[in-house]
C-alpha cells in the first residue's frame, strides 16, 4: 500500500514538470512569433520605404531629365577644357608627363562613359564632384610648371645679364688688347734705329796691299758699305747684330754662303754680310765690308740694304763700271 502510495506521488511530480516545460516552450513559441510578425513588418517597412525612394528617384530624374542634358554637355566641355590645358602644359614642361598622362586617361575614361550617356543625376553629380577633385590635382600641376617656368626665366635673365657683362668685358679687354698693341707697336717704331749718312761702293787692291775706292767692276775685290746708326734713347742698349744685304743688278743677293739667312719683318732674308757692335743708345758710326773672294762682279747699279733688330733700317745704292 505504501509502494503504491510512493508510485503515484512520483506520477503527480512528473505531470508537473511536463507541464511547466510545456507552458515554457509555448512561451517560447509566443516570444518567437511576435519577433518574427515584428521583423515582418519592419521588413516590409524598408520595402515599402526603398519602393518609395525609388519612386521618388524615378520622379526625380524625371523631373531633370532636361537637366540632365544640360548637365552632361557641361561635364563634357569640362572634361575637354582639362585635356587641352594638361596638353598645353606638356608643351610647357614635359618633366611631369608621366603624372598628367595619369590624370588624362582618368578623364579619358569618364568623358567615355559620360559620351555613351546612360548615367542619371546621381551619377552625374558624382562625375561633377570628380571634375573639382580633379581641377585641384590640375591647378597644382599649374602652379608648380609656372614656378619652374619662372625660375627658369629668372635663370634665362641672368644667364642674359652675365652673358651681357662677359660681353662687356670681352669688348674692353678686346680695346686694352688694341690698345697695347698700338703701343707696342709705337713703342716698337720709336725703339728703331736708323741707318743714315751712306757711302756704299767697290774697293780695289792698290800695291802696297790697302784698298781704294772704284767704279770699275773688274777691278772691285770687296765691296762696302759705311753708315751712322742713330742715337735712340728707348731701345734697349746691348749687342746688336747687323745684317748687310747687297743685291746685284741681276737682283741676286751676293752671299758667300747660302746659309746666310735672317728674319726681318715677318720674312727670311738674305744677307751678304754681318757686324756685331755694343749699342749703347748713342750715335755711332760703323762699316760692314763683303769679300768677293774671286768673285767677278757685272756692270750695273748695285742696291745696298741694312738690317738690324728685324727690321730694315736703311738703304743705299752704287754703280759700276
Amino acid at each position: 500500500m505504501d509502494q503504491l502510495n510512493e508510485i503515484k506521488n512520483q506520477s503527480n511530480g512528473n505531470t508537473g514538470i511536463y507541464v511547466a516545460v510545456i507552458l515554457l516552450l509555448l512561451l517560447l513559441l509566443g516570444i518567437v512569433s511576435y519577433l518574427w510578425s515584428s521583423k515582418n513588418s519592419q521588413l516590409n517597412l524598408c520595402k515599402e520605404n526603398n519602393e518609395l525612394l525609388a519612386s521618388d528617384m524615378g520622379g526625380m530624374n524625371e523631373m531633370m531629365s532636361s537637366y540632365i542634358g544640360d548637365m552632361t554637355n557641361d561635364i563634357k566641355t569640362d572634361f575637354k577644357k582639362m585635356l587641352s590645358t594638361y596638353d598645353a602644359l606638356l608643351e610647357k614642361d614635359a618633366s611631369q608627363i608621366d603624372s598628367i598622362n595619369k590624370q588624362k586617361l582618368q578623364i579619358i575614361d569618364l568623358l567615355e562613359k559620360v559620351e555613351r550617356g546612360n548615367m542619371n543625376a546621381r551619377q552625374l553629380f558624382l562625375a561633377r564632384k570628380e571634375i573639382q577633385t580633379m581641377k585641384g590635382i590640375m591647378r597644382g600641376y599649374i602652379v608648380q610648371i609656372d614656378s619652374l617656368n619662372t625660375l627658369n626665366l629668372e635663370l634665362n635673365r641672368d644667364l642674359q645679364n652675365t652673358n651681357s657683362q662677359l660681353t662687356e668685358v670681352q669688348i674692353q679687354r678686346d680695346k686694352y688688347k688694341t690698345e697695347s698693341e698700338v703701343n707696342a707697336e709705337k713703342v716698337k717704331k720709336g725703339s728703331k734705329i736708323q741707318a743714315y749718312n751712306f757711302n756704299s761702293g767697290g774697293l780695289k787692291m792698290k800695291l802696297n796691299n790697302t784698298t781704294t775706292q772704284t767704279t770699275k767692276a773688274r777691278n772691285v775685290v770687296q765691296i762696302q758699305s759705311s753708315f751712322t746708326l742713330s742715337a735712340n734713347p728707348i731701345t734697349v742698349p746691348g749687342n746688336k747684330t747687323v745684317y748687310l744685304q747687297i743685291i746685284s743688278p741681276e737682283g741676286k743677293t751676293l752671299q758667300s754662303s747660302s746659309n746666310n739667312m735672317t728674319s726681318a719683318d715677318g720674312f727670311f732674308v738674305p744677307y751678304s754680310d754681318k757686324k756685331i757692335i755694343d749699342y749703347q743708345n748713342q750715335m755711332i758710326d760703323m762699316a760692314i765690308y763683303y769679300k768677293l773672294n774671286g768673285e767677278k762682279l757685272s756692270k750695273g747699279n748695285y742696291k745696298v740694304n741694312i738690317y738690324c733688330q728685324g727690321e730694315l733700317i736703311g738703304n743705299d745704292n752704287f754703280t759700276l763700271k
